[in-house]
Parts: C-alpha cells; sequence; structure tokens
C-alpha cells in the first residue's frame, strides 16, 4: 500500500500518515500526537469485492499494524461521513482497539434518506452504532492535541472536518490542489453546500495542512497519488476554486457531477456505514444479506 508521512511541527500539531487504498482511490489517515503516542484512525477502510459481495480487513490490519510498529494507542475510531464508495472499518477497528468509534450528528437526517431509498424503515440506528455522534463546533482531544469539529455539508448533508492544530481533514469537499474539489450530486448534497464549506475552510490559517478523502491518479504528469496541500496553495492553485465566483464553481460542478455514474460499491456501501461498519443482521442461515433498490438510480 502506498504510503506517506507527513511530520509534527511542534506540540499540539500531529504527526500525519496516509494509506492509499488504490480499490477505491480512498486516503485512510493515522494522526498521532507527538508528545503522549495517542492517535486517531480516520476514514479508514473495510475492503469490499462488488463481484463476491465479500468483505475483507486487510487495508484497516495494515493501519494496525503501522500503529502497533509505531507504539501507537488508538485513541479515537473517527469517520468524517457516510461514504458511498467504500465500507468503513469502523465497528471492526473499534472491536480490535476498544476505542469509541464517531461520525457526525447530521448522519442521522442521511440515515432518514436511506431508509427511504431502501424502503427499511426499521434500519440504521446510528446512536447505538456510534459513540459519539459529533455537532459542529464540538472539541474533543487526541493526546494533547485540541480538535476541533467542523460542519461540512455539500458531498452529503452531514460530512464534518476535523480539525487537529495544523492539519485539517476535510474528506470529500476538496480534491488534491492540482485536481478540484468532490462530486455533490449524492442524495442530500448540493453545489451550494459544497460552496460554503470550501470557502469556510479556506478561512482556516494560510499554513494549515489539508488532507482529502481521494485521489485518481494519474493526474496530468503526476504518477502517484497525492493527498496534503495548504490553505494557502489551494486558494491560489485549486482549478475549481481560485479565481471563480460561487456561481462559477455551481456550474462547473454541477455539469461535471452530471456525468458521473454511481460508485459501484455505493449502494452495498451505504447500509453498512449507516450501521458504523457493520454488517446487516444474520438470517437463519448465518449469513447477511445486502438489500439493492432497482431503478432509483
Amino acid at each position: 500500500m502506498f504510503t506517506r508521512t507527513s511530520p509534527s511541527s511542534g506540540p499540539g500539531k500531529p504527526e500525519v500518515t496516509g494509506f492509499y487504498d488504490s480499490d477505491t482511490g480512498s486516503i485512510m489517515y493515522v494522526a498521532a500526537c507527538p508528545e503522549t503516542g495517542k492517535a486517531a484512525l480516520i476514514d479508514v477502510v473495510l475492503d469490499f469485492d462488488p463481484a463476491f459481495a465479500r468483505t475483507r480487513t486487510d487495508s484497516a490490519q495494515e493501519v494496525l499494524d503501522f500503529v502497533q510498529s509505531k507504539g501507537l494507542s488508538v485513541e479515537w475510531v473517527l469517520d468524517t461521513h457516510p461514504h458511498a464508495d467504500h465500507m468503513m472499518a469502523s465497528a471492526w477497528l473499534k472491536e480490535q482497539t476498544g476505542a469509541p468509534n464517531a461520525i457526525g450528528e447530521k448522519t442521522r437526517e442521511i440515515a432518514e434518506l436511506w431508509r427511504d431509498i431502501y424502503n427499511m424503515p426499521d434500519a440504521f440506528d446510528v446512536d447505538r452504532d456510534f459513540d459519539h455522534l459529533f455537532a459542529d463546533g464540538d472539541t474533543f482531544r487526541i493526546g494533547e492535541m485540541d480538535v476541533t469539529v467542523m460542519l461540512s455539508p455539500g458531498h452529503t448533508l452531514g460530512s464534518i472536518t476535523y480539525v487537529v492544530g495544523d492539519a485539517a481533514f476535510v474528506h470529500d469537499t476538496f480534491m488534491h490542489v492540482d485536481t478540484g474539489t468532490s462530486r455533490a450530486d449524492f442524495p442530500g448534497g448540493s453545489s451550494a453546500d459544497l460552496w460554503q464549506s470550501l470557502q469556510r475552510i479556506l478561512k482556516l490559517p494560510d499554513d494549515t495542512r489539508l488532507f482529502i478523502g481521494h485521489d485518481y491518479p494519474p493526474v496530468g504528469d503526476r504518477q502517484d497519488p497525492a493527498w496534503e496541500a495548504t490553505v494557502a496553495e489551494h486558494r491560489a492553485h485549486n482549478p475549481h476554486i481560485a479565481g471563480k465566483s460561487e456561481q462559477q464553481f455551481r456550474k462547473l460542478r454541477d455539469d461535471r457531477d452530471a456525468t458521473l455514474g454511481l460508485p459501484d460499491r455505493m449502494l452495498y456501501a451505504l447500509q453498512v456505514n449507516l450501521r458504523g461498519g457493520r454488517l446487516a443482521p444474520t438470517q437463519g442461515d448465518g449469513h447477511s444479506y445486502f438489500k439493492i433498490p432497482a431503478n432509483k438510480f
């Protein structure tokens, strides 16, 4: 797995290691406190093979192996939103580490949308399956590092950003600085909301390191995945933001989104992620089953 570490620049500022999942273009993160060795795991993937409807924990185990090799202690298992393109390993990581898992409180509203889409009115007990549901402005700590939660809707209505010292985990808002921004056409998404979220993130200090959720190389001459750039770099060079008005951004984003198909894991992933990374309860034969709506999209 392709990995890269962004070092801490001082007390209260995390060392951040990203792990690239090539199957989904996702980046998983370990944010570690340099003073205490406490760490948070952010947006870690539960592997899934759509052809066989089979899950594996290989990627999540690789992240845990790294944590162990560095002598870190997992204090939090965090997700930024219920992902559409991959399953979250939150429940499995909680079992392995004993750390609490968390996501944004508006995941409750996302669950309401998907209960209707799946016609599963009694599914998705978000309060049961996550230990913490963060609101905009909530704070907590990873070791000696202060964390602030920022509501960042657009890609979903309940996406949140974790601001940790001079780092911000901005999930599916920005793409890499040479690429642009993330799509905003999923149920509950909005290019207008995404624009406001991007502007709010860009008000962070210029040297804030922004860590994104996805990359899909090759991009231009760049062959390797990349996921870190500063606020100043995005403001000056991101092709969807630099020199663009809100109207220009929204047209660009909406036109682009109209050409995109659904991620191949989406209809599987949401019914797992809205259970905190758990499969549906087993049936009489001991197996779990997915429910896939036909002709709804």
